[in-house]
């Protein structure tokens, strides 16, 4: 790539990253300052408009960084599809040229569109304070780690989570517990996000399209080209039936079935793709021994409702499932170790910390006389079994405490687990 074009390229996100303003709070920010501290790369990954670029900015006013204080490079522009790895070394140039200040912030979008961008940064990483986004999971793979020789530090950012949609709209969250006539604005709000997602130009403009474009270009960009276009048809048949089933059980061998694939290898290529790419998520039946947990089928998740909802064919009876949806990510936003367990009852979610399990949660719409004994059973399997005091029930608005065989049971609505989250 020419110097002068590269040059023209940076000059100008420059001055577009310096005049947008972030209007919506993220939480991982706090984490992501925190962790700079330590003057280690830092590598933020998540699905495609998440919001990663909005975050750059929230780090960059924290910080209060000036005009040469740090320069900001997405490399998801298409002025950059010829920059090639020996284009680095311009950037490097670009910085003594300009004067930047010296050990100066690089805030780098998208950098997975570069091959070898892994060795540049392993190379630079001492002189530069570097946070790093991008859209594919392979960011973290252990391969890069090993690059990286070990010193790089790992975050994950989710499109917005309830509490965040609630300050973007504005709703004060003081006295939340107590004041009714808040409760009913957040139930409202709570029933809209579970069905409309966080994506945060979804959330700014109320225009589900944006959901469906979005799911196209990870579909298109993320995962079909790198399978070829031979392979648009099955992909998005796949791709549909997980849209189609949240919370259900999945494997190799019965998706092979449905889309008529008998290789089961491109089946697992597809499932790593999507997981890749950040649009769906699964999670083992719990076992101690890896092995057996990788031999069951496991439970799928998308990582926004508003995918479930917009693409996806919805029933009535999904609405538990649309719930489940929405703990899973919490979950994994909170960064969970979390597991389903199935004996003779099942339970959605069992969290593990190191070798012990530490909660046991079901999600159901609500209870009602034709589920909660089964409900309960799979709970108390679980809290017997572990020796866990206490158990959790998430509903859409139900909130109780029983006492079940002398354990505890917390009946409590999702929304209000959301905001007590962490």
């Amino acid at each position: 790539m020419k110097r002068e074009d590269l040059s023209f390229v940076l000059f100008d996100q420059q001055k577009q990253f310096e005049e947008e303003k972030p209007i919506i709070k993220r939480e991982l920010a706090k984490k992501a300052l925190e962790l700079i501290k330590l003057k280690l790369p830092i590598v933020i990954t998540g699905v495609r408009r998440c919001g990663k670029s909005y975050l750059l900015k929230i780090i960059k006013d924290e910080l209060k960084l000036k005009e040469k204080d740090y320069l900001y490079i997405n490399f998801n522009d298409d002025r950059l599809i010829k920059f090639s790895i020996e284009d680095f070394q311009k950037i490097i140039d670009f910085l003594h040229e300009q004067k930047y200040n010296e050990k100066c912030f690089l805030l780098i979008d998208e950098i997975q569109e570069v091959d070898g961008w892994e060795k540049w940064i392993d190379r630079i990483k001492e002189a530069y304070s570097i946070v790093i986004t991008g859209s594919n999971s392979k960011l973290l793979s252990s391969e890069i780690s090993t690059i990286l020789t070990g010193r790089s530090l790992s975050l994950m950012l989710t499109p917005l989570n309830f509490k965040e949609i609630l300050e973007a709209k504005n709703i004060n969250l003081e006295n939340w517990k107590i004041d009714l006539k808040k409760q009913a604005c957040i139930r409202s709000e709570f029933n809209e996000y579970s069905d409309s997602g966080g994506f945060p130009k979804r959330v700014l403009t109320g225009q589900s399209i944006i959901v469906k474009e979005l799911y196209e270009q990870i579909l298109y960009r993320d995962i079909i080209e790198r399978f070829g276009k031979s392979k648009t048809k099955v992909i998005k048949e796949i791709s549909v039936n997980l849209l189609s089933n949240p919370s259900s059980l999945v494997s190799i061998r019965q998706i092979s079935a449905l889309a008529n694939i008998k290789n089961l290898g491109s089946v697992k290529s597809i499932f790593d793709a999507f997981e890749s790419s950040f649009l769906f998520f699964f999670i083992n039946k719990f076992d101690f021994s890896v092995k057996k947990q990788t031999q069951n089928p496991r439970k799928v998740y998308c990582i926004d409702n508003g995918f479930l909802a917009a693409l996806g064919f919805r029933l009535s009876e999904d609405k538990g499932k649309m719930l489940e949806n929405l703990a899973a990510i919490e979950l994994k936003r909170k960064g969970k170790e979390t597991f389903y367990h199935a004996e003779k009852n099942e339970c959605d979610f069992v969290i593990r910390e190191g070798n012990k399990i530490t909660e046991a949660i079901q999600v159901c719409y609500d209870l009602r006389e034709d589920n909660k004994d089964r409900e309960i059973k799979g709970l108390i399997e679980v809290m017997e079994k572990f020796k866990l005091k206490e158990g959790l029930i998430l509903t859409h608005d139900q909130e109780d405490d029983l006492i079940v065989k002398k354990k505890k049971i917390k009946v409590i609505p999702l929304w209000k687990w959301l905001l007590q989250s962490n």
